[in-house]
């Protein structure tokens, strides 16, 4: 059975003290491939070193909505990096996580706007897909795709689980990546939205070192429990571990350009 965790954190400082041991678990532990999700310029620098030193993991670059600098100078800088990066290599395999979040940030919307878009036209220019973060802001998201092309889609990261949200980004082209929350005893709308969701749409991802799914709920997150979230899934359609690995795994490939 091979799994994939789609996003995952691994350049994470909660990983400070064991990264190399937990690495070598996940691998043990049958996760055929992960994602380290860049987020920051720093955090896209730490998951590009991962990619390099692991051939069985893949990085994204860019800028989360949650890690735009204080000054716009810093920012363009940041961006201009990130550029680099992506275009230097080719372990980076999108551009992410980038979106909108009104939850954490209100008072600079526009500017989210405007790096969001500036890093569509980046993904657009390296023929990447995009990993979107957006949390209480689903209706900018969604105008935001719907006006600024992206030529190779992407992946919805962590969806909030919101039924107009995911019908819209279906419709754009776009896939769903469920991870520990769809466990979670009062996610109530999980069954109805993975079984709205088409197989061929799906990705499954643990969001490590946060969000772990039940029953390790408070315990620190890693790729080994994304078993967890294939599981509920399995449940939640009716069919078994294996199916859910087996085409979770191959939409991964195809959505990163993963030979």
């Amino acid at each position: 059975m091979k799994l994939f965790d789609s996003h995952a954190h691994l350049d994470d400082e909660k990983f400070q003290e064991d990264r190399e041991l937990i690495i070598q678990q996940i691998k043990e532990a049958g996760v055929t491939n992960f994602i380290s999700a860049g987020y920051s310029l720093e955090g896209s620098k730490k998951a590009v070193e991962l990619a390099n030193k692991y051939d069985f993991i893949y990085a994204t670059a860019g800028i989360s909505p949650n890690d735009i600098p204080q000054t716009e100078e810093e920012l363009w800088k940041m961006l201009d990096e990130i550029k680099k990066i992506a275009k230097q290599n080719k372990k980076v395999v999108a551009i992410g996580e980038i979106g909108l979040d009104y939850y954490w940030n209100k008072n600079n919307k526009a500017l989210q706007k405007q790096v969001f878009m500036k890093q569509i036209e980046m993904a657009n220019t390296f023929n990447l897909p995009i990993v979107i973060h957006t949390r209480e802001a689903v209706m900018d998201t969604l105008e935001i795709l719907k006006k600024n092309e992206v030529i190779c889609k992407g992946v919805f990261h962590c969806c909030p689980l919101n039924y107009e949200l995911v019908k819209e980004a279906l419709k754009l082209g776009f896939y769903i990546s469920f991870a520990g929350p769809v466990t979670f005893k009062n996610s109530k709308n999980a069954d109805e939205i993975i079984g709205f969701v088409p197989f061929e749409r799906m990705l499954i991802e643990t969001d490590s070192p946060y969000l772990s799914p039940e029953p390790l709920r408070g315990k620190r997150n890693d790729p080994r429990n994304v078993k967890y979230i294939a599981q509920k899934i399995a449940d939640a359609r009716n069919i078994t571990l294996e199916e859910v690995a087996e085409f979770t795994y191959e939409n991964a490939k195809r959505i990163f350009h993963i030979n």
